[in-house]
């Protein structure tokens, strides 16, 4: 069982994997997801609010809620915003190549990063929940954003399912995408596992 909340979710490159973190920095590897490291016994400033792995998967980042980001395995900083915010960074997830990535805010706003580019967010416009994470989508290159309640926000990136109409025990904390674009998965706050097109179930924390 974890020792904090689990707040974000990154899949292998296979898809046959993923990790799952929790606020403290710990990080949970399920199917074929190596350890590459955690800020799980570090001391932070703010806690986390998720992760991203790199393209090869020799590797991931954590998000602090000030935007800080901490890498391990072959995962390099390309900056981040790391001081106080009017809003909390929620999520982070990497581009194409892994020369860049993008943050988002609890508003729906999002941040580029080094080679990262903007297609837009939903910053600005009326949510019904707040936004939680953000992942990218491996073949468009666009992104998704999801709120708590599931519900998901497409930036050219295709729409494949949501729990935005489902009631929910636990708020959703994270969100991944499958190596094929063409599902995703849904990570709750008590370790619970949504699968969503051709994403496969390989356990939970919940």
């Amino acid at each position: 069982m974890p020792n904090a909340q689990i707040v974000g979710i990154a899949a292998t490159s296979d898809g046959k994997g993923y990790w799952l973190v929790g606020a403290d920095g710990g990080v949970f590897g399920f199917g074929d997801a190596q350890y590459f490291g955690s800020m799980g016994s570090q001391p932070l400033n703010q806690p986390i609010t998720g992760m991203a792995r790199t393209p090869d998967g020799g590797g991931y980042w954590e998000v602090e809620s000030d935007g800080s980001v901490f890498g391990f395995g072959d995962a390099h900083s390309f900056g981040s915003s790391g001081q106080p915010l009017d809003l909390p960074t929620v999520g982070l997830t990497s581009t194409l190549g892994g020369s860049g990535y993008w943050e988002a805010e609890s508003d729906g706003g999002i941040f580029s990063y080094g080679a990262a580019q903007f297609y837009g967010s939903m910053g600005g416009h009326p949510l019904n929940q707040s936004v939680v994470a953000v992942s990218g989508d491996p073949i468009t290159g666009g992104y998704w954003e999801i709120a708590a309640d599931g519900g998901i926000f497409a930036f050219d990136a295709p729409f494949s399912g949501s729990t935005g109409s489902i009631h929910l025990n636990q708020p959703i904390t994270g969100l991944v995408a499958t190596p094929t674009g063409h599902g995703y998965r849904f990570v709750a706050a008590d370790g619970g596992v949504f699968d969503f097109g051709d994403a496969q179930f390989h356990g939970s924390a919940a």
